[in-house]
């Protein structure tokens, strides 16, 4: 069990962690291939999503354009030309994206007790978006537009380690994703919660599957907050 009166700052993963980004983003891809007469399985639409995203991401460019080639992929993927509005749909939709359930009480909670920061492969304005939804003051956000890479980038880590001005050791990592945050943390010895949110579903979701070791593995924030809170 890890020692929480060792630490901080706690890091987060915001879409997939925070946010319920498989929600969101199925939503705005269902309507783009709808309206193509294409029908998918939701699990095969995150499995695209997956594949699509890291592969856009290989090279920075912001995360719109990130998400807009996702939706060029899926049309050449699935034979279909996506219009220029059905492009920006997909990146305009993170706004309405939503906070799991347990999410905003668990930040509440653990803001009387850490430092809350964010680390997101995100844009600003995307993640502003986003900001209000949390219902919390952040310390700091930190997004792949400012680091000009996206996780699984060690990068995006470095320039947090670096901006929180605290000795690793006193800094805990909470994430949903394998691929994106707990191979890289575990890289860089740091400290780690996976908050396993595909619990109990098959598949990677819309991350691309990873084998890796947390610190501590928990369902939900909510899990983790109670057991701080012990």
């Amino acid at each position: 069990m890890l020692n929480f009166e060792q630490y901080q700052v706690l890091t987060f993963d915001c879409y997939g962690t925070l946010i319920d980004w498989e929600s969101g983003m199925l939503n705005a891809l269902r309507e783009i291939l709808e309206s193509h007469s294409i029908q998918l399985e939701d699990e095969k639409i995150l499995e695209l999503f997956a594949e699509f995203e890291s592969t856009e991401e290989k090279d920075y460019k912001s995360y719109r354009e990130v998400l807009k080639g996702v939706v060029r992929r899926f049309g050449d993927r699935l034979q279909f030309q996506p219009s220029a509005a059905e492009q920006e749909a997909l990146p305009n939709s993170i706004r309405h994206w939503q906070p799991f359930p347990d999410t905003v009480e668990a930040l509440k909670q653990l803001k009387q007790r850490f430092k809350l920061v964010i680390i997101s492969n995100v844009d600003d304005d995307l993640f502003a978006g986003t900001a209000p939804h949390l219902q919390v003051e952040l310390d700091q956000v930190i997004t792949a537009q400012q680091v000009k890479s996206y996780k699984p980038s060690l990068n995006n880590f470095q320039v947090a380690f670096d901006r929180i001005g605290l000795p690793q050791d006193q800094i805990l990592h909470v994430a949903a994703s394998l691929y994106h945050d707990i191979v890289p943390a575990n890289t860089l010895e740091l400290a780690n919660v996976w908050v396993n949110r595909r619990l109990g579903m098959t598949g990677s979701g819309a991350a691309m599957a990873a084998i890796a070791q947390p610190n501590l593995e928990v369902p939900n924030l909510r899990v983790l907050a109670d057991l701080i809170a012990d």
